[in-house]
C-alpha cells in the first residue's frame, strides 16, 4: 500500500492505517497547525534533512504514567545532593540544540534538523512545548524537551552531558506532570532505558483510547515554573 501523501489542507489518514514499521505519511509542513493537529493524533515527524518529512504513528508505543514512575535509589541519592540545579522553560532553544548536538557529536545524526529546531522553538513560544533544564555550577548539562496538549505530554528527546543529567530532568518532568495534572507521558519508541523507569508498551487502540480520554481541550500554557 503506498503511503499517504498530505494534501496541502491539514489532514492525517488514521493512524491505524500506519505502515508495520509505522509509517503513515508523507509531505506537508511542520506548521504549529499541522504539528498539534499530529500530536493530538499520536502522530510525529521523524526524518533526515534530505528527506520530504514523514509522519509516524508507532505501535506499541512506549508510555511513562507518572504514579508508576520507578525512582532507581542512585537517582534518588544524587538529586538528594542537589548537584544540579534544576528548572524549566529556561532554555529552551539550548536544549533542543543540544539534543541535536550531542548525537552528531556521537556520529549517530540526528533528526532534529535546522528546520525541526524552528518549528519547536515557534511551538514553545506559542505555549504547547515545554523543557526541563539541568545545569551544573551554572552550566547547562542536561534536558528534554517535548510537546504538552491537556493532560498528555509527548516527550521528544534528551541529553546528558553529565552523569545523571538526563535522568534527573526525566524525575523533575515527571513531578511537575503530577503537579499539573498531566497524566502520561508519551516516550514514542520501547528502550530498556526507559523501560527502567517504570513505562510500559500500549498497543494501538489502547493509546488511541488514551489521547481521546486524555487531549480534551488544546490550549496553550504559561511557561512552567518548578515548585520547590
Amino acid at each position: 500500500m503506498p503511503v499517504f501523501q498530505l494534501p496541502k489542507e491539514i489532514v492525517f489518514p488514521p493512524p491505524e492505517l500506519a505502515e508495520p514499521d509505522g509509517l503513515l505519511a508523507v509531505g506537508g509542513d511542520l506548521s504549529p497547525e499541522r504539528l498539534l493537529a499530529a500530536y493530538q493524533q499520536g502522530i510525529f515527524p521523524w526524518y533526515s534533512g534530505k528527506e520530504s518529512i514523514l509522519w509516524w504513528s508507532l505501535s506499541p508505543r512506549l508510555v511513562l504514567f507518572p504514579e508508576e514512575f520507578h525512582l532507581p535509589r542512585s537517582l534518588a541519592r544524587t538529586i538528594k545532593r542537589r548537584m544540579y540545579q534544576v528548572s524549566a522553560d529556561t532554555a529552551f532553544a539550548e536544549v533542543i540544540a543540544s539534543c541535536a548536538a550531542v548525537r552528531e557529536e556521537a556520529g549517530q545524526g540526528t533528526w532534529i534538523t535546522k528546520e525541526m529546531q524552528a518549528a519547536y522553538i515557534h511551538l514553545h513560544r506559542l505555549g504547547y512545548a515545554h523543557s526541563m533544564e539541568c545545569r551544573f555550577a551554572g552550566k547547562l548539562v542536561g534536558g528534554l524537551y517535548g510537546v504538552c496538549l491537556d493532560r498528555m505530554f509527548f516527550g521528544e528527546s534528551m541529553f546528558s552531558q553529565r552523569a545523571d543529567a538526563s535522568k534527573v530532568a526525566l524525575a523533575a518532568l515527571v513531578k511537575q506532570a503530577k503537579q499539573l495534572g498531566i497524566r502520561a507521558i508519551d516516550c514514542q519508541m520501547t528502550t530498556a532505558h526507559m523501560l527502567r523507569f517504570g513505562s510500559r508498551e500500549l498497543e494501538r487502540t489502547a493509546f488511541q483510547e488514551l489521547l481521546e480520554q486524555l487531549i480534551q481541550h488544546i490550549q496553550p500554557q504559561q511557561h512552567w515554573q518548578l515548585e520547590e
